[in-house]
């Protein structure tokens, strides 16, 4: 398949085994908030220490109950974090509605933010813990792609990804 067709065929782009990087809704800086994401069925990311450079924090909001989680990389709990969120969730969220936007943000974590209010202000989650380890590792994975040189050649620990001359069978 040429590469060309699958700009031109939605349909072919969607059976391919990559994910489109849906482009920020605005510029972020990524000093404060380095790594931000909707997965696991959280809102979840990292975020920087305001006192210590060598530490951060990895946050989270679970979608639905609005459960919020912060604690350090090797998962010491947030100090701040008493029964409403600490500053590194609300860092989070904020830099979430960068990225993705509010209504996708809102729609992810299934709460109702009215025209002109902030996300932050429609959830009332109480802190559960949840282990850092997972989303910290996601976010050293994707520090880890910023090294890779550029090029087209594929990435050795992404070979299980089916080539396009094998997926329209054109070489076997």
């Amino acid at each position: 398949m040429d590469p060309d067709d699958v700009n031109a065929d939605e349909t072919a782009w969607e059976r391919r085994s990559v994910v489109r990087v849906v482009p920020p809704v605005a510029p972020r800086k990524l000093a404060k908030v380095p790594f931000v994401e909707l997965a696991d069925g959280r809102l979840q990311g990292v975020v920087s220490s305001g006192s210590d450079i060598e530490r951060v924090y990895v946050s989270s909001i679970t979608a639905g109950t609005h459960a919020l989680s912060c604690s350090t990389n090797n998962n010491r709990p947030c100090g701040a974090l008493h029964g409403h969120a600490c500053k590194h969730i609300r860092m989070l969220a904020d830099e979430a509605v960068v990225q993705y936007g509010t209504d996708r943000v809102a729609r992810y974590l299934r709460v109702e933010v009215p025209e002109g209010d902030a996300l932050m202000s429609c959830l009332h989650g109480q802190p559960e813990r949840t282990p850092a380890a997972v989303v910290f590792s996601r976010f050293l994975r994707h520090l880890a792609y910023l090294e890779v040189p550029d090029s087209t050649d594929p990435l050795v620990e992404l070979h299980w990804f089916p080539s396009t001359a094998a997926e329209t069978g054109a070489a076997r």
